[in-house]
């Protein structure tokens, strides 16, 4: 069907595509995404629950692989069993712990010192002991400190300052000093930024909710950055955003529903392209 008239959501499909999503383990591609893995059952997980299916989703055996991603030396979650720890599975494993009220299986005190001890002296966050550095992994660690309740023990003054550091002059965030502003940096920026209670202090929001805004194509999709195609991974970072900043309503959103409707494909499985 065209983006004028899209099909409703295929809910029970998109169900039966995630559940089957983790089942051929034999399959190349499994373990070419096992970098990947806690993050998309984070993600899958979300899903499910906003179509009203979190059963769908064996909860005790969700939970079995998720502490089986446990970097005993580290004190984190790795992406998969095996795998060095890391923030982003770090961060993916709280909230699934969290979603299903488990965090009596975490060890706060070591996933904790995991977490502070990623900070670089200049407010940055490390992703894991090799030192790569993103705005992500800053958002990722105040994210998890607020989910474990540790949020107080973090340098918040040399968090947010580094943040403004990578503020652009669209008033938007790159990955770094100095990094084109980019639409999903603008989220984990703008998150970190309200959770940490210094969002209103800032962030200019109407010239960032402008330039959000302007994101939007004729066709209701949304872009990542000026003169990019759309894609519908934009509609979360962009949409996450916006709701934010309290602004919305600057968004067609008739137009958005109907372009991310548009994008779903239906052959032996259903998903959003």
């Amino acid at each position: 069907m065209s983006a004028t008239n899209p099909p409703p959501l295929a809910i029970e499909k998109h169900v039966e595509y995630i559940k089957t999503l983790g089942e051929n383990k034999d399959d190349l591609q499994y373990h070419f995404t096992s970098h990947l893995r806690l993050n998309a059952i984070y993600w899958g997980l979300t899903a499910l629950w906003m179509m009203g299916r979190q059963d769908a989703l064996d909860k005790e055996e969700l939970l079995q692989f998720v502490m089986s991603c446990w970097d005993e030396e580290a004190g984190a979650f790795g992406a998969h069993p095996g795998h060095d720890a890391h923030i982003l599975g770090t961060l993916s494993g709280i909230q699934i712990l969290v979603m299903h009220d488990a965090l009596d299986r975490l060890d706060i005190p070591r996933v904790t010192s995991f977490l502070l001890g990623l900070q670089n002296s200049n407010g940055s966050f490390a992703g894991d002991r090799f030192g790569e550095t993103d705005t992500r992994f800053l958002y990722c660690v105040v994210s998890a400190l607020s989910l474990i309740g540790k949020l107080d023990l973090l340098d918040i003054n040399k968090t947010v300052a580094h943040i403004v550091r990578c503020r652009n002059f669209d008033s938007g965030f790159g990955t770094s000093e100095g990094a084109e502003t980019h639409a999903g940096q603008i989220f984990v920026c703008t998150a970190a930024l309200a959770i940490l209670g210094r969002l209103e202090e800032e962030v200019d929001q109407e010239t960032l909710g402008w330039w959000l805004a302007e994101r939007q194509l004729p066709n209701g999709g949304m872009n990542g950055r000026p003169e990019k195609l759309e894609d519908v991974c934009y509609s979360f970072w962009v949409l996450s955003s916006m709701s934010i900043l309290k602004k919305l309503h600057w968004i067609d959103d008739e137009a958005l529903t109907r372009f991310v409707l548009s994008a779903q494909v239906g052959r032996s499985r259903w998903a959003l392209a």
